[in-house]
């Protein structure tokens, strides 16, 4: 009876010490390997990290040490590849990654043409994109650039050709395209411009002060003295009766002007 008890500790015990569990990481393959910070296991028993694998593969990566790397310029990877790696390690401990900004996708795209049509199409051909992040098309109006709109961008190292369909104002319309990564860095391109034959518009306030119109429809943006948008959309008509007797700055097609409610 004894022994059957001695038997059933030592069968849980093992059976405690060989319990593991798996840390997931995913990104993308930036030309740069992974570090990991390798403690013991629980009692001080060996160390923590037991197995690695990438892409469901286990690799040669050697755990048995404080400190290892996963060496994933030996796998052949391709630049902006979708990898997986799985860390097998010991219960009640945890690897921790180094550099886990070196899975994430950077702005590295290099433009070779970009240019807008006058139908107001914004077409631009890239190479060398190293992930895929979203392009944001901006337009340059109100003396700042604006986002308009976004296009998913295909994340490769090849030539890659994109185009987006803009709304155009009156006068000269500056357009470009930008990717943001990690920690909001960002790279935009080269400007785009098209002179457009639109009638600029012009607006007056009803004598009751309860609307603006504009002669054609526009964008439009108004902010209070505090720089607080308080108005915003396209249209040819504003609700301004709930606005309280102030001075306002109204953007509208390319201008910027004030007006008094």
């Amino acid at each position: 009876m004894k022994n059957f008890i001695l038997i059933f500790i030592l069968l849980t015990s093992l059976s405690l010490l060989s319990k593991t569990e798996t840390l997931v990481v995913e990104g993308k393959y930036q030309n740069k390997n992974i570090f990991v910070q390798n403690s013991f296991g629980t009692g001080g028993i060996g160390f923590c990290a037991q197995e690695v694998k990438v892409n469901g593969k286990i690799t040669t990566d050697e755990t048995n040490s404080s400190a290892f790397e996963i060496d994933l310029a030996s796998l052949q990877l391709k630049m902006g590849e979708k990898i997986i790696i799985e860390i097998l390690h010991k219960d009640g401990c945890t690897p921790r990654v180094l550099n886990m900004e070196d899975l994430k996708p950077k702005p590295t795209f290099e433009v070779l043409t970009i240019a807008v049509s006058p139908a107001g199409v914004l077409k631009w051909n890239t190479k060398n994109e190293s992930g895929a992040l979203p392009y944001i098309v901006e337009q340059y109006k109100w003396n700042k650039w604006i986002p308009i709109g976004e296009v998913d961008g295909i994340g490769t190292s090849d030539n890659h050709e994109y185009s987006f369909q803009v709304t155009m104002h009156s006068g000269e319309n500056k357009y470009r395209v930008k990717q943001k990564g990690l920690n909001s860095i960002s790279k935009a391109s080269p400007e785009a411009t098209v002179s457009s034959k639109i009638e600029k518009p012009t607006f007056v306030i009803a004598k009751a002060g309860g609307e603006m119109d504009f002669s054609s429809e526009t964008a439009y943006e108004i902010y209070d003295n505090y720089g607080v948008v308080v108005k915003k959309g396209f249209g040819k008509t504003i609700n301004i009766g709930n606005l309280s007797k102030s001075n306002y700055y109204l953007c509208f097609d390319n201008s910027v002007t004030e007006f008094k409610k």
